[in-house]
Parts: C-alpha cells; structure tokens; sequence
C-alpha cells in the first residue's frame, strides 16, 4: 500500500447520530495524529430510522483512497443492505468489504489499525478481533 493511501472506514447505523457518535468516538480514541478517512452513514435520507443504500455508498465515495473501504454495521437490514451492495457490485468503490464486528469496538479498532497505516486485511482482522474483548 502506498504511504499516502489509507483504508477507509464506514459506519452504518440505522440512526444518524448513532453512526456520527460512533465515528466521533473512533475517531477520538484513535488520536495522537491525522486518523484514517472515516464516513458515517446513519439512517434514511429524511432523518428517519433505517438504512440507505444511496448514503452507504456516498460516504464509501468519500472516503476511498484506493486501499479499500471498511464498512461496519450495526444490525440486521443495515447487514443486508450492505451484503447486497456488495454482490451487486456497482455501488461501492472497488476494494469495499463488509466486515464482521461489533459496531463500537469494531470501530475503534479498525480506525486505529487503519489510522497506523494497516492495509484492508489487518484493518478487518482488527474490527473483527474486538469480539474476544472481554468486559468481565
């Protein structure tokens, strides 16, 4: 991967300031230096609860800097959603992958790999690995 290129990270909620939470809270966790691209795309288009495949995939847009997009989601139809944007192929830059983790830690981890200048695998590895995080 190029230095100046960064993984991207999406995060879909079925509500807006949940995602702008979320993201504000990566993104914060991940301080110390610029952190890597991070979109959130959080409800429907009105400002209602649910998902929205034309927001998912304007925050990938925004966010592609051609090392991969890492898209995170909360549940449910935000899984489905993007599980179809996926296979259909066209919506979402080349390089986006759905990624299994729990939204908030997820989050923090892929922000924090991706920020430290992790390629797509170990940015979703990381996502991924915060489901062993143990709170007792």
């Amino acid at each position: 991967m190029s230095a100046d290129k960064q993984v991207g990270i999406v995060l879909v909620s079925h509500s807006g300031p949940v995602a702008e939470a979320v993201a504000d809270l990566a993104k914060g966790l991940a301080a110390g230096g610029a952190t890597a691209p991070v979109a959130a795309a959080g409800g429907t288009p009105a400002g209602g609860l649910g998902t929205s495949a034309e927001l998912i995939a304007e925050a990938a847009r925004s966010v592609d800097g051609g090392a991969g997009v890492a898209v995170l989601v909360d549940l449910g139809s935000a899984v489905l959603t993007v599980k179809a944007m996926v296979a259909e192929g066209d919506e979402l830059p080349d390089g986006a992958r759905l990624v299994d983790a729990p939204f908030v830690e997820g989050a923090v981890a892929a922000v924090v790999t991706a920020s430290a200048g992790g390629d797509l695998d170990a940015v979703a590895a990381a996502a991924s690995e915060a489901y062993g995080y143990r709170k007792v």
